[in-house]
């Protein structure tokens, strides 16, 4: 009996370290891609130099990354499915909305500098969503004992994908005007001129503002770098007209008749629309996101479906052409943000305390929050039934460190680049212990479904 009893817990510890070995594994992939890109692009090293990575993440950009997400969303996607998988892109939201509210916490705890609390609520709030989840998904799919079991990389590209729009959407239409330059840290130089930035602002823009929109500097407007918003607002508001003069709205004198006086335009409603043009909700329309909807419509139309997915299907060279070039995406992808780790920090004016607090929200509080909405979503039965890697995917839109993409708004603004770089940097530095912690305390939670 005691022989029996024996065997027994020898297996479950057996089985517990395999378990550990399959969660640990995939991040040892890629942390053996950084590391080379690291000393590829180290500047003692000097194999490689900055503008290659420049390049590099052009290719990923505009060529790799919508390659995977249309050959991969394309072929999973249905109308069926569409209505099975609604509840990714409502995580995102969530997962958005409770880390605002975990922003807002570390504002009171931390007190940030007042021109960083922003900055600090938008750190905390918007997470990787697309290039670093679909590099986890690919290495855990990579292993043979893989616990997401046949079409693995195909499912969880696909998930990933069909989440990353809505993120997209929120970086351009409400992260944009989150990371306008506060007013009252700007002056104005003489009257009728545009608000400049006060000196020491204008910092070189580092790798990883490239890396997620390339050639941010094409995208410039008149208004990105000032505080147009408020500047819009700014009659309606406490602060003084002589101060920071309003902007043009291109009013006309009331000398019309009562009549058409008051089917004017109320001044309010006005500069509401004003500041609606002035989104740049253009950008959302980048090759990965043209590729996700081009994926979509083509899956949920059968006829077109079987034009490029299937053996048999006339243009199958065409998608398995582009699946030969989705292969380079998660190396590429590793290897600049290795690139990018060589860099090192930015000098920073946001304080220890605050880039701490920051760090331990986005990688320690948020993951055990999502894991508690996913948990109530599965009671609730919002989930598909006995889809591992769809759970997967939901728990990582929390485990995530911050959007490189903020970076890359942050320099597109003029507000607190030097500040973003750093966070992101330690971000992804203490991301190589949080993910791989919190992969073994999702793969083991995965095992009881």
């Amino acid at each position: 009996m005691s022989g029996h009893m024996g065997a027994l817990y020898e297996n479950k510890m057996m089985s517990s370290g395999e378990n550990l070995l399959t969660a640990i594994v995939p991040l040892m992939k890629l942390i053996c891609l950084i590391v080379i890109g690291l000393v590829l692009a180290h500047p003692k090293a000097q194999m490689i130099p900055r503008a290659t990575f420049r390049l590099l993440s052009k290719l990923v950009f505009a060529l790799f990354l919508p390659c995977l997400i249309f050959t991969e969303l394309g072929e999973s996607i249905t109308l069926q499915n569409i209505a099975l998988w609604w509840f990714i892109p409502v995580n995102v939201l969530v997962s958005t909305v409770i880390g605002c509210l975990l922003g807002v916490a570390v504002v009171l705890i931390c007190r940030p500098p007042p021109e960083f609390k922003r900055l600090t609520i938008i750190m905390t709030a918007f997470g990787n969503t697309g290039n670093l989840p679909l590099a986890i998904v690919g290495s855990v799919c990579h292993t043979k004992d893989s616990p997401f079991g046949p079409h693995c990389h195909s499912k969880g590209v696909a998930y990933v994908s069909f989440a990353q729009w809505v993120a997209v959407i929120l970086v351009y239409t409400l992260v944009y005007h989150m990371m306008e330059p506060p007013m009252q840290y700007y002056e104005i130089v003489e009257e009728g001129s545009e608000i400049e930035e006060q000196p020491g602002s204008n910092v070189s823009r580092p790798l990883l503002v490239e890396a997620e929109w390339p050639g941010i500097e094409e995208k410039e407007t008149e208004h990105s770098k000032t505080p147009f918003i408020a500047r819009i607002f700014n009659s309606i508001s406490s602060l003084s007209q002589t101060t920071f003069p309003d902007i043009d709205l291109g009013e006309r004198s009331l000398s019309s008749p009562r009549s058409i006086q008051c089917l004017a335009e109320p001044r309010v409603v006005r500069r509401i629309r004003i500041a609606v043009e002035q989104t740049p909700i253009q950008h959302v329309l980048q090759p990965p996101t043209i590729a996700s909807l081009l994926a979509i419509i083509i899956g949920m139309v059968p006829q077109l479906k079987a034009f490029f997915f299937g053996y048999d299907a006339p243009l199958s060279f065409v998608t398995d052409s582009l699946e030969i070039l989705a292969g380079a995406m998660v190396p590429s992808v590793m290897l600049i943000l290795g690139g990018m780790l060589a860099e090192g920090p930015k000098d920073s004016t946001l304080g220890l305390r605050t880039t701490i607090g920051i760090t331990v929200a986005r990688l320690l509080v948020l993951p055990l929050l999502g894991i508690g909405v996913v948990a109530l979503a599965d009671k609730l039965h919002l989930l598909v039934q006995g889809d591992a890697m769809y759970r997967f995917v939901l728990l990582l839109q929390y485990t995530t460190p911050s959007a490189i993409l903020l970076g890359a708004i942050a320099s597109l603004r003029g507000y607190a680049v030097k500040e973003a770089s750093a966070l992101l940097f330690w971000q992804h530095v203490f991301a190589l212990f949080s993910l791989s912690f919190y992969i073994i305390i999702y793969f083991k939670l995965l095992t009881y479904i």
